[in-house]
């Protein structure tokens, strides 16, 4: 009885939607990291960066900086000699030459904050979600906008200064007594609030970002439902859904990410040794100056992979979770059954 109480409306304890999301975490990391890894290593190849600067790494669920150390250069994995013609043939030299392990390269240390984020943000859209329909008693339209928005808005403010400390830590390679004393000064010095520097951007991008996606996602799932005749969304409506929904939302907050994406680097620079960067403008000032040098297209750069990276992130997230989901579902059933 105590555990049939604990389940919510969609049938399942929020344990079991975070064990749903961490699956799903995981699954997305393991699919879209290589894609990543083989990216940046093009890149490193053509334009290869400068000791003490900084790039951005995404495991398909969050954007991190991988500092290159001063005194030490980039890490390993990013600066191999290996010479590529093209992405086949990067996957196919990496493999041969440096094991099929290198494609997940970088991958532990970002899933210590990835996983975490991802299993508190499906969580809570999915508890926020049934507590405003059972507050309003329909089945409002806007209701996966708003509990989107707030999910995300909670998972950025918790994960912010773990990213900060991450920063830190790769920039400087601190020792945990160093980092405590570096954490310290900075607010004795800026406040508290500096422990939350980059915030502002990463809502910006995020917060509408996550409010698209779930209206659009909601909306895609019953179109298609009602189109082949389905009851309950399947894995496959789930992916396709997953994914148009991540594209639209993708495009929409380009503006938003090319802002983020400046911030993330500044951030890199200010926690390397020798970097004196001077204190970044208002992101609307920030949009302004990228648009006056570049025009409009300036704040849509790096829309093709941007694309690609989110669409089959957000399909392999969603069906993934959605599949646990419907499998606790069914085993919390057979539970029931049996102990009537």
């Amino acid at each position: 009885m105590a555990e049939s109480a604990s389940v919510g409306m969609a049938g399942i304890t929020p344990v079991q939607q975070m064990l749903a999301s961490g699956t799903g975490a995981l699954f997305t990391s393991l699919f879209v990291t290589p894609l990543d890894v083989v990216k940046i290593r093009l890149q490193a190849q053509r334009t290869p960066f400068s000791k003490g600067k900084c790039f951005l790494y995404c495991n398909g669920l969050m954007d991190h900086l991988y500092v290159c150390q001063n005194g030490n250069g980039c890490t390993a994995w990013y600066k191999a000699p290996t010479q590529f013609t093209g992405t086949l043939d990067a996957f196919v030299k990496i493999i041969r030459h440096e094991g099929i392990r290198s494609l997940w390269s970088g991958l532990p240390p970002t899933l210590v904050m990835a996983v975490p984020a991802t299993v508190i943000y499906f969580t809570s859209y999915d508890q926020l979600r049934d507590f405003l329909h059972s507050k309003m008693d329909s089945q409002g339209r806007y209701i996966p906008l708003v509990a989107g928005a707030v999910a995300r808005l909670g998972a950025v403010t918790v994960i912010s200064p773990l990213e900060l400390i991450r920063t830190k830590m790769q920039s400087r390679q601190l020792t945990y007594h160093e980092l405590r004393v570096c954490i310290q000064s900075a607010v004795a010095q800026d406040g508290w609030l500096s422990l939350w520097r980059g915030w502002g951007p990463t809502l910006l991008r995020d917060v509408p970002f996550s409010a698209l996606y779930w209206f659009n996602y909601e909306l895609v799932k019953d179109w298609l439902c009602s189109q082949f005749c389905l009851d309950k969304a399947t894995f496959m409506t789930s992916f396709a859904a997953g994914a148009i929904s991540g594209t639209v939302a993708a495009i929409l907050t380009l503006p938003f990410d090319v802002v983020k994406t400046q911030r993330q680097i500044e951030l890199g620079d200010m926690e390397t040794v020798k970097a004196n960067t001077p204190r970044s403008s208002s992101t609307w000032l920030l949009m302004q100056k990228i648009r006056a040098d570049s025009g409009t297209r300036g704040l849509f750069a790096g829309f093709m992979p941007r694309v690609i990276k989110v669409a089959p992130a957000c399909a392999i997230m969603i069906s993934t979770y959605e599949f646990g989901k419907t499998f606790f579902q069914k085993l919390n059933r057979e539970r029931q059954l049996s102990s009537l």
